[in-house]
């Protein structure tokens, strides 16, 4: 299978994970006003990024078309970096600047240290 190919249903699974998990916490929180869907998306794509690579590095499983599938297709197309930064853009145009900046600070802080916990778990595996 062509690593373009793996790329495009890799990414098509995980932009469809991305919206419906996003979708199912808005639904459930009641429409906040707060983007916590895609706060919870990112911080879910950037703890699954740091375990995945940890483990298949240890194991030595990589290879061109397990990366290109899992890490640029499934974890490209789930984590919403480009929703985040159009949500915050958005805040900001409604004058929400305090809000904004809460989202910028959650989403940076909160996404690096998920990253860092799925590393050292996957030290423990």
């Amino acid at each position: 299978m062509s690593n373009v190919l793996l790329v495009g249903v890799g990414g098509f699974i995980g932009a469809v994970s991305r919206y419906l998990l996003g979708g199912w916490v808005h639904t459930v929180l009641d429409k906040p006003g707060f983007p916590i869907g895609t706060l919870i998306v990112n911080a879910l794509g950037c703890f699954l990024i740091g375990f995945i690579g940890e483990v298949l590095e240890v194991r030595q499983l990589f290879t061109l078309q397990l990366r290109c599938f899992l890490f640029v297709g499934l974890l490209g197309g789930f984590t919403t970096f480009s929703a985040f930064s159009y949500e915050t853009l958005a805040l900001m145009r409604s004058d929400q600047m305090s809000t904004a900046l809460l989202n910028i600070f959650l989403q940076l802080v909160l996404c690096i240290s998920f990253v860092i916990l799925g590393y050292l778990l996957a030290k423990q595996v």
